[in-house]
């Protein structure tokens, strides 16, 4: 019989905020409690930072749980979770804190609880941090692929380091698939570049676009161009994203932001880069999003979103995330992620 009480060391692995995200999403969805020790204990400084806390609270108001340790700085924090309420919510992440990393926090449990309407404000664009951009075109058609879904608007853009942006999720309920997946390496061939810019002159975005586009061109590989404009109201700010639907069913995508003193061109020339990275990596996923499909993955294995289905997928790069990801999902669930090489699988447990 497993102990009821999941305890993990936030210093093993990566030691960064993702261990906390995981582990609070698992045990909203399990019903488990956790206790999380030493947290981000990797980082300088260690211990709870305001945006961890906002995912600490919200995924507090949203399973009715009772916590403790939910403090700035604190090393140690325990969650239990009650029951989901899926009421229309709104959750303030707090300057340019993340909204895609709460939302990603809380995605999973308000699905599989029915779906639910949220209204997240905070950065929409941030360092360190999967864009809107990224979560809306890359990271959507992933978790679509295992009967998730949602429509997000961004309302208003919050780039890095002011934000007050504003996203709204409308969350859909699970639809059960069935079936293995497996996601074969992929092949690129047409791309596409996103330039999105708030407060700015748009030849900003022409100028990252270009040289976007002259960067992919010299690796022989086409793009097509866009420009969104969102409006803002405390920052200004521009990002760019090189992204394309794969053969695998898939997207992979790659982005960067725009900072003070830094050209436009460099800017672009910079998400064109780590794209050609995954391009020519010979993988099914890209870096990231190769660890970001583990939880949607490992919950299918494990029966929670209908019949219980694995994954299997060639990682761009085994990194510390990736491991240290999985380490938590066994924590919560019966499944195994077997990595051989490059090659992943997420499987039940027999």
């Amino acid at each position: 019989m497993r102990s009821n009480l999941v305890i993990i060391d936030g210093s093993e692995g990566e030691g960064g905020g993702q261990v906390l995200r995981s582990a609070l999403s698992l045990s909203m969805i399990t019903g488990r409690p956790f206790r999380l020790e030493k947290v981000r204990a990797k980082r300088r400084p260690a211990g709870l930072k305001a945006q961890h806390l906002t995912c600490v609270t919200g995924a507090a108001a949203i399973a009715n749980a009772a916590v403790e340790g939910a403090q700035l700085g604190s090393n140690a924090i325990e969650f239990h979770p009650g029951d989901i309420s899926t009421t229309p919510r709104t959750l303030e992440v707090g300057t340019a804190g993340a909204t895609s990393l709460l939302l990603q926090c809380v995605f999973y449990p308000l699905a599989l609880a029915g779906g639910a309407h949220l209204s997240l404000h905070g950065g929409t664009h941030v360092t360190f941090s999967p864009s809107f951009d990224y979560v809306q075109r890359v990271w959507l058609p992933m978790v679509r692929q295992y009967g998730l879904d949602a429509v997000l608007h961004l309302d208003v853009a919050g780039f890095f380091p002011q934000g007050g942006g504003h996203v709204r999720a409308e969350i859909a309920k699970v639809t059960p698939r069935e079936g293995a997946l497996s996601f074969e390496v992929a092949k690129v061939s047409q791309v596409e570049v996103l330039s999105t810019l708030g407060g700015l002159s748009l030849d900003l975005a022409s100028r990252q676009n270009g040289a976007a586009l002259e960067r992919l061109g010299r690796a022989r590989l086409r793009g097509q161009t866009e420009v969104v404009s969102p409006k803002t109201k405390h920052s200004k700010g521009s990002g760019c994203l090189v992204w394309a639907a794969l053969d695998n069913g898939l997207v992979a995508g790659a982005s960067w932001l725009g900072e003070r003193g830094v050209r436009a061109e460099d800017v672009g020339r910079t998400a064109a880069e780590h794209f050609l990275e995954f391009a020519s990596a010979e993988a099914s996923l890209d870096e990231h999003l190769g660890d970001q499909v583990l939880l949607p993955a490992a919950l299918a294995a494990a029966g929670y979103l209908g019949p219980a289905r694995s994954t299997t997928f060639t990682a761009q790069a085994i990194t510390d995330h990736l491991t240290t990801h999985a380490n938590v999902l066994r924590a919560f669930l019966d499944v195994e992620v077997r990595v051989d090489g490059r090659r992943v699988e997420v499987v039940g447990r027999a």
